[in-house]
């Protein structure tokens, strides 16, 4: 099982769209990465998405070639099909870390997100989300309205499905 990124950080962004990854996450992504090896540039893909999109979208190699499986198993033609290679493929761009662990985010896509001078990176299982600070924690408010109403004291968890039926999906 490929590994899994935990946790946020916010990081600055400098006047060239370089943000410093964060070494968890930089583990992550080498880790992930089929071809590194010590002393060679993490890969990645960037996925900035649809026009609606206000986040940008950082898979490691292994996850995104386990989208693309996805995909290529999906009926040629089919709406389902175009749509997710318009996102995943045609909205999206390679990318590396640096050896000073850094990530050049280009122009048009700091631009596309209202990017400036600070980054916040939030965990998605196999992927970072990029977002302004200021976007991620509107994001965060609707989540949070979008949470079924829980008992006072509730345990968040107890919105996952129980093991066997997990397991048989």
């Amino acid at each position: 099982m490929a590994r899994r990124f935990r946790g946020s950080e916010e990081v600055k962004v400098d006047a060239k769209g370089r943000v410093s990854i964060p070494a968890k996450f930089r583990r992550v992504f080498e880790a992930s990465d089929p071809d590194w090896q010590a002393g060679k540039r993490a890969q990645l893909v960037i996925v900035y998405g649809t026009r609606d999109w206000n986040w940008l979208q950082l898979f490691t190699i292994q996850a995104m070639e386990e989208i693309e499986d996805g995909i290529a198993a999906m009926p040629r033609g089919s709406a389902a099909r175009n749509l997710l290679e318009n996102i995943y493929q045609g909205h999206a761009d390679e990318a590396e870390i640096d050896g000073d662990g850094r990530l050049v985010l280009p122009q048009k896509l700091r631009e596309k997100i209202g990017l400036t001078d600070s980054a916040f990176f939030i965990s998605a299982g196999d992927s970072l989300k990029v977002w302004t600070p200021e976007a991620y924690a509107e994001e965060e408010r609707a989540l949070e309205a979008r949470v079924p109403e829980l008992e006072p004291g509730a345990d968040p968890l107890s919105l996952l499905a129980p093991a066997t039926a997990r397991d048989e999906g």
